[in-house]
């Protein structure tokens, strides 16, 4: 369970995610009916390829999250519709094209969009997605939120591309490792959240604390991914595990037990992850390594300390149910693990 610093008037985490599901369900289910309505096109391919990842479950926590802070800021409107929804597209058009650069097989429990309809159908659809995310976006009228998602857009791609550059480079380190989380997953968190006081027309605390709450939970839902691709499920994935090993990715795990390895395990980290030559049980080799060096409980210890500051970041929000709801999210975020 995630606590906070303590503070006399801090609610602490005392649940799992249905709260939160529960406070947003009504406007959930515009927000579905309104992908689904946006997700048409003559081109038939589209709704096809859009509609399998669409579809194919997932918790919609980033649209959530817009939806939350809409509510907790004392939006009353449906400008929120439109820009949870234009937050799942973005999301949506990053897995597809995610999955085209990683060549990955697998996507929530399901074959990936491109093993069905190739790169070519994956990438486009992901750019159709985008365009009509922007499209949404630009029907709210805020200018100001439009900026906050375009900034995020930008970043996620700046992320993507940072992580490819990185990628077997067995020199990255902590902080650069970090800076790549940030971009790639924690920009759409952060956005997501600001975007509700945003629509309030709260000033810049109130905004910068949603951000902040977004930006902390992304970076903290990232390292426990990290985490599970060598010591969790593919079903609490959604996805292979040990994709990240196989695909050479320098991911935090690995970047502490570098700091650790002897002769013999950086011999085998450059093999495996640098040069890509992988056997049949590299796999538990690289699981044990980490498990020897305590790597993975110690990726984990930082993605509580992250949940701890977003958890902080929701002070400036009066205690009620939503504020509890968005704790008890950084827990269940973070419970993935166990």
């Amino acid at each position: 369970m995630v606590m906070a610093a303590p503070r006399e008037d801090r609610p602490v985490a005392t649940g799992g995610i249905d709260a939160l599901v529960s406070l947003v369900a009504s406007d959930m289910e515009r927000v579905n009916s309104f992908i689904l309505s946006r997700t048409g096109s003559d081109v038939a391919l589209i709704p096809e390829v859009a509609s399998h990842l669409i579809s194919s479950g997932g918790k919609r926590l980033r649209p959530m999250l817009t939806l939350a802070f809409a509510q907790l800021s004392g939006y009353s409107g449906d400008g929120n519709i439109k820009l949870a929804a234009s937050v799942e597209f973005m999301h949506t058009a990053t897995l597809l094209h995610d999955d085209v650069v990683d060549e990955s097989d697998m996507r929530r429990g399901k074959l990936a969009a491109r093993m069905l309809w190739g790169n070519e159908a994956s990438v486009l659809v992901g750019d159709f997605l985008l365009g009509q995310a922007f499209k949404m976006m630009v029907e709210v009228g805020s200018l100001a939120a439009l900026d906050v998602l375009a900034t995020a857009a930008s970043v996620i791609a700046e992320g993507e591309v940072w992580q490819l550059s990185a990628a077997k480079d067995l020199s990255t380190g902590e902080e650069a490792y970090l800076s790549v989380v940030q971009a790639k997953t924690a920009a759409l968190f952060a956005a997501a959240a600001e975007v509700g006081p945003i629509l309030s027309g709260l000033d810049m605390h109130e905004r910068e604390a949603a951000r902040a709450y977004g930006n902390a939970l992304g970076i903290a839902f990232q390292l426990v991914d990290d985490a599970l691709d060598y010591g969790g499920a593919a079903d609490l994935l959604g996805k292979n595990v040990g994709d990240d090993f196989r695909e050479g990715k320098i991911t935090l795990p690995v970047i502490l037990a570098l700091h650790k390895a002897n002769d013999t395990e950086r011999a085998f980290w450059t093999r495996t992850l640098e040069h890509g030559e992988i056997a049949d049980d590299d796999l538990n080799m690289a699981i044990k390594t980490l498990r020897k060096h305590g790597t993975l409980e110690a990726t984990l210890e930082r993605a509580r300390d992250y949940g701890n500051k977003a958890i902080a970041a929701l002070d400036t929000f009066p205690n009620g149910p939503m504020k509890q709801a968005l704790i008890d999210t950084v827990a269940f975020c973070i419970a993935r693990a166990y």
